[in-house]
C-alpha cells in the first residue's frame, strides 16, 4: 500500500512562512511582511604582544540586532502604527514588547519571537500612482534591544 503521508512526523517538513501574527500590547495587526529578525555577535580581534602565533585571536563581542521592518496594507480607519509613532515627544517614547508568531495550519504558534523594548523609528507611507492598480502598502521600522525565540 502506498504511503499517503498521514503517518509522517511533523518534523519532516520545514514550516511555511506565510501564516503569522504580530501583537503589541493588546493590539494585533495584520502585516503582509516582517523582516529583520536577525542578531549577530560582533567579533573582537586581539593579539597579545608575547604570543608566538603571528595572528589575531577572535572572540565574541557585543550583540547587535537589526531593525525590524513590517509592511501592511493601508486601511481607511487603521492608524495604530501612526498613533504609536506620534507618542514620540522630546526623546521619550513608550517602548513596547512585540510578539511575532509563526503559526501552524490550526492557527497555533509554532515559533515565537519575543522582542524587547521596541519602538518605531521610521514610517514609510505608500507611494501613489495614477496608472497603477496595486494595493496601498505602508511600512514601519522598529528598533529594539534584542529578542528571544520560543518554540511551542
Amino acid at each position: 500500500m502506498a504511503d499517503d503521508g498521514s503517518a509522517q512526523s511533523q518534523t519532516v517538513w520545514p514550516l511555511p512562512k506565510f501564516y503569522f501574527q504580530v501583537k503589541w500590547d493588546d493590539t494585533e495587526l495584520a502585516f503582509q511582511e516582517v523582516s529583520g529578525l536577525d542578531i549577530e555577535s560582533e567579533p573582537i580581534e586581539y593579539r597579545a604582544g608575547n604570543s608566538k602565533v603571528f595572528s589575531k585571536v577572535k572572540m565574541p563581542g557585543m550583540l547587535k540586532s537589526s531593525n525590524i521592518t513590517m509592511k501592511k496594507g493601508v486601511f481607511a480607519t487603521d492608524n495604530a502604527i501612526f498613533d504609536w509613532f506620534n507618542e514620540i515627544k522630546m526623546n521619550t517614547i513608550k517602548r513596547k514588547a512585540l510578539t511575532i508568531s509563526l503559526l501552524d495550519e490550526g492557527g497555533n504558534p509554532t515559533m515565537v519571537w519575543k522582542v524587547r523594548n521596541a519602538f518605531p523609528v521610521k514610517i514609510t507611507g505608500t507611494d501613489l500612482k495614477a496608472e497603477g492598480n496595486e494595493v496601498a502598502v505602508e511600512s514601519i521600522e522598529i528598533a529594539h534591544e534584542g529578542f528571544t525565540i520560543e518554540n511551542a
